[in-house]
């Protein structure tokens, strides 16, 4: 908490009325609170506080006249990204933000379906949106000139709507009805158990449209942290960039982590903790980054749909490799089976929780809801407890598959090879079979100068896991085709 001057503090509650619980807000308000502070560091230099809320303003004056409709933002890490949600979100607009991977087809459906009267862009997605046969108003934040700012008087508040990040099917939209008392929790057991310092600089690596991503930036704009990014993520200028700039965080999805271990480079010293989430992190890899960077790692769950459901401290991960974590705060979890009954700790089944951030359904026309029971809402995650009460993710409920009449959870089988002394990276997947239902089929890339066969991965399997769960296919491949926040491209692989 930093004191601050009567008159600020007053103009602080009037940003609160007139954008609500808004990106937009959080920016005037560190605007008011830190303005001659960082706010923004990316490839083309530095902005403060004050600096950025002054483009986000002028961008704004800009805007309003172009739409009344939703406004999509397609921008890699860059300032040009936070100005445009920053400006956008004060007009009342909703905001969607773009999966910068999308293909023409894929963001011509969503583009369609969302509504989108303005679309922000980068450059080099210039052709692309021609391709996708998009035909309402384009902008680019970076090159457009803009007005002196002018005030803006929004008659609602603006939604932030994001992708889901699922590996197959057209994403779709999912927002929030937010407000101080649903936000709160979450930001108390944040607080609580990962420790941002106000003022440090915090490196974001993951894609600023991805939850994780986009989460983080707003922590940054609440907490008056220097934002460092870069457009694509690289794990030798990653380390550059958080020694240079002195951060104390960094955030990053599991994937990442692998590349920065795979640098072998000592941790810079001023970086105290790496926050990881939006996908799954593997046991060994948790343990191989904390012996080597030492205990700075904590581990997220949530999803687009939820937000942050646990947060796993280094203590957790050292006593529970694997482990998310135990609940946010006020925010319930509960594993039940196909009859909705509550499972006891040790048992796998279907992840349901309630309380935290209030999911508002799905946009665009999509399914409104996920499944419910009880009050509580459907993740679409497989987990367990342990007796400690530290939640693990087993995999996704559409992923089980049965096999000869046994259910079969992949990610138990990608969780063993994973950790395998000849196996870089491996992804376990089910396909359809004439005689089994399904089976299982393991995509493997093995380690620089290993010579591992399929039948040595078949026995190591069989040695640790029941016979039905050996992987019935392995393939060796160069690499896995991921999508840009790491998670494998399951239908690439299925062919």
């Amino acid at each position: 908490m930093h004191p601050v001057r009567p008159d600020r503090a007053a103009r602080l509650f009037l940003a609160y009325a007139r954008y609500g619980p808004t990106p937009a807000t959080l920016g005037a308000m560190s605007a008011l609170r830190f303005p001659t502070r960082t706010a923004l560091i990316d490839e083309q230099g530095a902005l403060t506080y004050a600096e950025l809320e002054h483009r986000a303003a002028a961008l704004a004056t800009k805007l309003q006249p172009l739409t009344t409709q939703k406004i999509g933002i397609l921008c890699r890490n860059h300032r040009g990204f936070v100005e445009a949600v920053l400006a956008a979100s004060r007009l009342g607009n909703d905001v969607v933000l773009l999966n910068t991977d999308f293909a023409p087809t894929q963001l011509g459906q969503v583009a369609e379906r969302e509504r989108i009267g303005l679309l922000l862009h980068d450059d080099e997605f210039t052709q692309t949106i021609k391709d996708s046969g998009y035909k309402n108003q384009t902008l680019q934040p970076q090159t457009t000139e803009t007005p002196s700012p002018q005030p803006v008087h929004p008659t609602r508040t603006s939604k932030i709507i994001v992708m889901t990040s699922g590996t197959t099917g057209t994403p779709k939209g999912a927002s929030h009805d937010l407000s101080i008392r649903s936000v709160l929790p979450a930001a108390l057991s944040h607080l609580n158990r990962v420790p941002v310092r106000s003022g440090a600089p915090i490196v974001v690596a993951p894609p600023l449209f991805h939850i994780l991503g986009f989460a983080y930036t707003t922590v940054a704009l609440g907490m008056g942290l220097p934002l460092i990014l870069n457009k694509r993520f690289d794990a030798h200028e990653t380390l550059k960039s958080i020694e240079k700039h002195h951060a104390e965080t960094l955030v990053a999805v599991p994937v990442m982590l692998q590349r920065i271990l795979d640098e072998k480079k000592p941790r810079p010293e001023t970086l105290r903790t790496v926050v990881c989430g939006g996908a799954a992190l593997h046991p060994h890899l948790s343990t191989a980054f904390m012996d080597h960077f030492g205990d700075v790692l904590v581990n997220v769950y949530g999803a687009t749909e939820t937000g942050w459901a646990t947060i796993a401290t280094p203590t957790d991960l050292r006593e529970a490799p694997g482990t998310v974590g135990r609940p946010s705060f006020r925010l319930t979890i509960k594993i039940l089976d196909e009859n909705n009954r509550e499972l006891p700790p040790g048992e796998t089944g279907e992840i349901y929780t309630s309380g935290g951030l209030r999911f508002a359904g799905y946009t665009g026309g999509g399914d409104k809801h996920r499944n419910h029971h009880d009050n509580l809402t459907s993740t679409g995650d497989l987990g367990h407890f342990d007796d400690q009460g530290r939640l693990f993710i087993d995999g996704r409920a559409d992923d089980m598959i049965v096999s000869g009449g046994e259910n079969v959870f992949p990610g138990e089988v990608e969780t063993l090879l994973d950790a395998h002394p000849d196996i870089a990276e491996v992804s376990v997947t089910g396909v359809e079979d004439n005689d089994f239902g399904h089976r299982l089929a393991a995509h493997i890339v093995r380690k620089p100068e290993s010579n591992l066969t399929a039948d040595e991965v078949k026995a190591h399997v069989r040695e640790h896991l029941a016979r039905y769960k050996v992987p019935r296919d392995v393939h060796f491949v160069a690499e896995l085709p991921r999508t840009s926040t790491g998670k494998v491209k399951s239908r690439a692989l299925k062919g």
